[in-house]
């Protein structure tokens, strides 16, 4: 009887992960055969227990950066130095009051919230003394920003203040594995100038993306430099990079951004996000050009100069627009692909009209929009980092006043009204 139990057991368990298979293939199968327009756009609606409150008293600053790992761990790095005194009476001598503590640095999350570990910065007592310092070759960032997680469960963080020219790799508890760059010595947009430790100097890096098929780290360099520079993430050893439409950069100084002027042939600063896809296509946030680029990773990155913008040449392929009247910030900000196997959307985080876009990846057509302007669960006051789990969940988070992160949940898709 228990083995026949036993069977029956196994069968319910595959048939009804088949049906889950199924049920989220159906979330995103949407795309057309011949790659254009899908006829549907995915419907999101915000979880506002998420995440749970914290232990320890303790309260988050400005979102640098979020990411999910391999096992849909939600991963956030914070500002502790952005909260404000009067929500840290307790750290002060004498106290002020009795609300709070400032999180460590780094946060990670389950898909249901609860908080998992926290590490890292200047609220982490001891870690600056013992765990990341100069005399290791780790410098911790004046202002954190951009997280990425490697399937290795390997965690890189950058950051964009003053001095901060490096992106540093950790393991998942903390552990200080390599630093890229040196806080204090930052590199030009090109040419590549190098760290003591041989690895490139950088130019207060925004964000970092892993191919997994060659091993190599991408990171959006920056707030300072105009390019992507790749690495191999073993060793931190500069392989190549480039600028906007595939062209070598330029620090060349840039007039204000103008919607009724001709594009300029450079990324302006910062060049805020990059993401890699599986078909090799490489997705760059030109923030306050409101653009995002796309390039052909077998064919960019050598030096190369493409003064007509045409696609097909310095493996520049083609670039679409989020709006391009904004000025002030820029709305291209953060870059997340769909986690079907054919990673039909894109999803992108607006910081100025505050809401998420959804494009068509492979047309660059708008699809939706996710939020507004706003402090209510569901809205934004500076959404700025965004990452998207393996269900097609977004998890974004907010700078400024915002100091916040959220989480959406997937609905599936919805015919659009144009259709």
């Amino acid at each position: 009887m228990s083995t026949k139990m036993s069977k029956w057991t196994r069968y319910v368990h595959v048939v009804a992960g088949a049906v889950v298979l199924l049920l989220v293939a159906g979330f995103w199968s949407t795309a057309g055969a011949d790659g254009k327009r899908p006829k549907h756009a995915p419907r999101f609606e915000v979880d506002a227990s998420w995440p749970k409150t914290l232990p320890n008293n303790w309260v988050i600053g400005q979102t640098g950066g979020i990411a999910v790992d391999s096992r849909d761990h939600i991963w956030l790095l914070q500002r502790p130095r952005s909260i404000a005194e009067r929500y840290l009476g307790p750290t002060l001598t004498p106290p002020r009051s009795t609300c709070c503590f400032p999180a460590p640095s780094v946060l990670e999350f389950t898909p249901d919230g609860d908080l998992v570990q926290a590490w890292g910065g200047p609220s982490d007592p001891g870690f600056l003394q013992t765990r990341c310092t100069p005399a290791m070759g780790c410098d911790w960032p004046d202002t954190e920003h951009g997280i990425f997680v490697d399937h290795h469960g390997f965690v890189y963080i950058g950051g964009n203040g003053g001095p901060d020219y490096q992106v540093i790799k950790f393991t998942r508890d903390g552990t200080f594995v390599m630093q890229i760059g040196k806080a204090g010595m930052r590199g030009s947009s090109d040419p590549v100038q190098f760290a003591p430790n041989g690895t490139p100097l950088l130019g207060r890096p925004a964000e970092m993306d892993l191919d997994r098929s060659t091993n190599e780290l991408y990171i959006a360099d920056g707030y300072q430099n105009r390019r992507i520079i790749v690495v191999d993430s073993t060793t931190g050893q500069y392989k190549r990079h480039w600028g906007a439409y595939g062209n070598t950069p330029s620090d060349d100084p840039l007039p204000p951004y103008d919607p009724a002027a001709p594009l300029p042939a450079q990324f302006r600063t910062p060049v805020h996000c990059v993401a890699v896809a599986t078909d090799g296509l490489v997705y760059v946030c030109d923030r306050l050009n409101n653009r995002i680029q796309v390039f052909d990773k077998k064919k960019v990155g050598s030096p190369c100069q493409n003064p007509t913008r045409q696609p097909g040449i310095c493996g520049f392929v083609r670039e679409f627009f989020t709006d391009r009247n904004t000025r002030g910030n820029g709305s291209a900000y953060n870059a997340g692909l769909s986690p079907d196997r054919d990673q039909t959307f894109l999803f992108n985080a607006d910081g100025e009209n505050q809401h998420v876009w959804t494009f068509h990846r492979k047309s660059g057509q708008v699809l939706s929009l996710t939020g507004r302007g706003g402090r209510q669960a569901g809205e934004f006051t500076a959404v700025h980092s965004l990452a998207v789990d393996s269900k097609g969940n977004l998890y974004t988070g907010e700078v400024d006043q915002g100091m916040r992160v959220q989480k959406f949940k997937n609905l599936g898709t919805s015919r659009r009204d144009d259709d």
